[in-house]
């Protein structure tokens, strides 16, 4: 087993905004030319060949943090590597278990031959939903949701990851069930929402009363929430409005392209929207949020709205 160099004290801060990268798997399958059933990047640590495209792709953000002195949050490509996910690709839980390892082995060897004093590298394990991401039509309690991805937890811990984020979560209970997972496991643990064009949850539901449902039931254990696969200007509004909430928002990782996410499911072509005006719209919203930690990318974004964020914020 590797070590997990930061789990008992991350290095991001509100002082010292990390970056993460953009949206993998809108590169690998617009960008790259990649074909990814379900959109399943994990399953490209199948070859030689997708292996090493995932780690070039890693490698352009890492050259971007040592540009800009800071330091960065390595994902795994592991969005969608649990267990109903895994089905489809025919991976038994013992082949999940292995890629879910092997992703993180990946994001130390890349630490192990890149990092500096200036540019700390953080290993993320990504933890997807067990359902759509954009339809919550499978809800499923708490409980069911901490049984369903232990596993995958259990992966990322053996292997030596420093923390985990829940990604693109749609309701609250799967949150909840994850942030639960991680507080028992010891490992330092991320919530993020996503958000319709309303700057509501899928199921609703307010940003704020999400937050505050899954801290109420998880003893407050995440190490913060986050934004992801929204548009800035999907929830600008309630991110202005104010409320305390807002000091619990530690990380955004936006989309380029301000469609909702049924037209973004509908979408032939990549919309990548506008890397300058992108990154214009962070640093206005960081006013918002005074615990900010990292910023990075989701659907639709690459290296170019990454590099403008950062140029901004450094």
């Amino acid at each position: 087993m590797r070590h997990a160099k930061y789990r008992n004290q991350l290095p991001q801060s509100k002082d010292n905004i990390y970056l993460a990268d953009g949206g993998l798997e809108t590169t690998m399958l617009f960008l790259e030319g990649f074909d990814l059933p379900y959109f399943a990047a994990f399953n490209l640590m199948r070859t030689q060949v997708g292996k090493q495209a995932i780690k070039n792709y890693l490698l352009k953000y890492v050259a971007i943090a040592k540009e800009n002195g800071t330091g960065i949050i390595l994902d795994t490509p592991t969005w969608r590597a649990s267990q109903d996910w895994g089905n489809l690709l025919c991976y038994s839980p013992e082949a999940l278990d292995a890629v879910n390892q092997e992703s993180v082995e990946m994001l130390h060897d890349i630490r192990d031959a890149h990092e500096t004093e200036a540019t700390k590298c953080v290993i993320n394990g990504a933890i997807g939903p067990r359902g759509d991401g954009y339809n919550p039509s499978l809800i499923m309690s708490a409980q069911e949701a901490a049984d369903y991805h232990r596993a995958q937890v259990t992966s990322f811990v053996k292997a030596g990851a420093d923390m985990i984020t829940a990604v693109t979560m749609n309701y609250v209970n799967e949150a909840i069930g994850i942030a639960r997972l991680g507080a028992e496991a010891g490992i330092p643990t991320a919530i993020s929402f996503t958000v319709e064009t309303d700057g509501r949850l899928p199921t609703g539901e307010t940003l704020e009363d999400a937050i505050r449902k899954t801290e109420i039931a998880s003893d407050s254990s995440p190490v913060y929430y986050m934004i992801n696969c929204a548009h800035t200007t999907h929830f600008e509004n309630v991110v202005k409005s104010g409320g305390q909430w807002r000091d619990r928002i530690g990380g955004l990782r936006a989309n380029a392209s301000a469609l909702s996410h049924a037209e973004l499911d509908e979408a032939e072509e990549l919309d990548d929207g506008n890397p300058s005006e992108f990154a214009a719209q962070h640093v206005d919203l960081a006013q918002y949020l005074p615990n900010l930690v990292m910023v990075g990318g989701c659907c639709g974004t690459d290296h170019r709205h990454i590099t403008a964020i950062h140029q901004h914020f450094h």
